[in-house]
């Protein structure tokens, strides 16, 4: 259902509104989005809702419930680079059919996102923080003001282990790209599909591990600190 539900969504927002003639060359929603980053951003944001909802899983419900409305204000955020964004042309070769719509969406914005990273170097190493990074598009720190949920987006570079780490809050993943290693307390190491959500309860401890692809994942978050440094092990 993501595919369809997502191909259909985004045609409707990037396509060309006037009549295409042998003179029109066909534009591409990577040229179309290019508008202003409040455009961008909200195009993004209807899109992941749209592939949410497209999901029709219960543990998905809250979220929507609380998504910001497509009015909602936004608020001044600082734009940040971070290194992993090298791996971006890497991980769009490893999206799926049904996942290559927000990704490419992710890819073409990259550099007017607020990008951060929770860690410093003493707590996990230069080496992972050189293929580590998030962005916040709803929640606390998000251009989107919500103190109920928060949404962004998470990216691994190639051959990375993000180490055990557990928060209060409950999360869902929805892996987007990568052939990437999930695992839960002290199961085994599993590939999950991409597009299809990752769940892990409050205080659960979890890692994942890249391979030769990088990891980008829609995060969400609910029913806790927002903001809160996990903690490692």
């Amino acid at each position: 259902m993501l595919d369809v539900g997502c191909s259909m969504f985004i045609s409707e927002q990037i396509r060309n509104p006037e009549p295409e003639t042998s003179k029109t060359p066909k534009t591409t929603y990577q040229t179309q989005i290019k508008v202003t980053p409040n455009q961008n951003l909200t195009a993004l944001i209807d899109a992941i809702h749209a592939c949410l909802n497209d999901l029709h899983d219960d543990r998905l419900k809250t979220y929507l419930e609380e998504w910001p409305s497509p009015h909602a204000a936004f608020r001044d955020v600082s734009l940040g680079s971070l290194p992993v964004l090298t791996y971006m042309d890497l991980a769009i070769k490893s999206a799926s059919q049904k996942t290559k719509y927000v990704v490419d969406m992710l890819a073409a914005m990259a550099d007017r996102l607020a990008w951060g990273q929770t860690y410093s170097k003493d707590d996990l190493g230069a080496g992972f923080l050189e293929r580590y990074g998030w962005s916040e598009f709803i929640g606390l720190r998000g251009p989107i003001p919500n103190e109920n949920i928060a949404c962004g987006v998470l990216m691994l570079g190639p051959e990375v282990e993000y180490p055990r780490h557990r928060h209060e809050a409950e999360e869902i993943y929805i892996p987007l790209t990568g052939q990437t290693l999930w695992r839960q307390e002290n199961q085994d190491w599993a590939l999950r599909e991409l597009g299809r959500p990752i769940y892990h309860a409050p205080w659960v401890p979890h890692t994942m591990k890249t391979g030769e692809f990088p990891l980008l994942a829609l995060y969400l978050w609910r029913a806790g600190d927002l903001t809160q440094k996990s903690l490692i092990g």
